[in-house]
């Protein structure tokens, strides 16, 4: 049976949430603020499989809960709740972490099928490295220098060391890889990435690359292969030269 928790302070819905939830065959744990959902999240005993966070929340709001949980090492999968569904809340949501987001109010239906994705996800990362096939199809992974980003398992290998990465850091990774040498505008990620249409501020796809500079680059102050494309965006170098010393 899988294990949901809700974080979510209005009780008429957190009440409806469980009920529809236990219903399905789901084990729900129900909570109201920020700081309770954290205090479950980074337990030694945490065996949560989806989190359903909503955004607006009394003390630690949505966004803080995500950032700390993902900065904590707690990667299970989440999907946040907004009210507004304005594209900048939704790159936020993101941006901290959330690997999916949907807006109130919604349709329970809507609600299961996120779930189940989530789920089916989850499952097949915790299944992945016993099953995987021997040859991975060309888009698994992708290798450039010492590093190796596994786009199945959400992870960047630096030699020895394992970064895991959110669902959003792969699909930003990807679409640069993609691209390779060639410039790519935050217009353009925005909506392909994200399939945001509308005037966004493009400001959270800088936070992305800086993260994954962290990841990738020797000095992320001096980038090599994340570079910064003035007036555009940024462009992905996969074999940048040879310094001269």
């Amino acid at each position: 049976m899988s294990s949901l928790l809700v974080v979510e302070d209005e009780l008429h819905l957190a009440e409806g949430l469980r009920f529809n939830l236990d219903a399905e065959g789901y084990q729900v744990r129900v909570v109201d603020t920020g700081e309770a959902a954290l205090e479950l999240l980074l337990s030694p005993s945490a065996s949560f499989d989806v989190v359903i966070l909503d955004i607006m929340l009394p003390g630690k709001d949505g966004f803080a809960v995500m950032s700390e949980m993902r900065q904590a090492g707690q990667f299970v999968p989440t999907l946040m709740l907004t009210a507004r569904g304005h594209p900048n809340d939704v790159l936020k949501g993101f941006a901290a972490g959330a690997d999916d987001y949907l807006t109130k109010p919604f349709e329970l239906e809507i609600l299961i099928a996120r779930i189940r994705s989530l789920l089916r996800r989850r499952e097949w990362l915790l299944t992945a490295p016993n099953h995987a096939p021997k040859i991975p199809e060309p888009e698994d992974k992708f290798t450039f220098g010492d590093k190796c980003v596994n786009f199945a398992l959400l992870e960047l290998r630096v030699g020895e060391k394992v970064f895991p990465l959110t669902l959003m850091e792969v699909n930003v990774l990807r679409y640069l890889i993609r691209h390779e040498g060639k410039p790519v505008s935050r217009k353009a990620m925005i909506e392909e990435v994200w399939g945001l249409h509308e005037d966004t501020d493009t400001r959270p796809i800088d936070n992305f690359i800086v993260r994954l500079r962290r990841y990738v680059e020797e000095d992320p102050r001096r980038p090599r292969h994340l570079l910064t494309q003035r007036g555009i965006g940024y462009r992905f170098v996969a074999n940048p030269p040879v310094e001269e010393r």
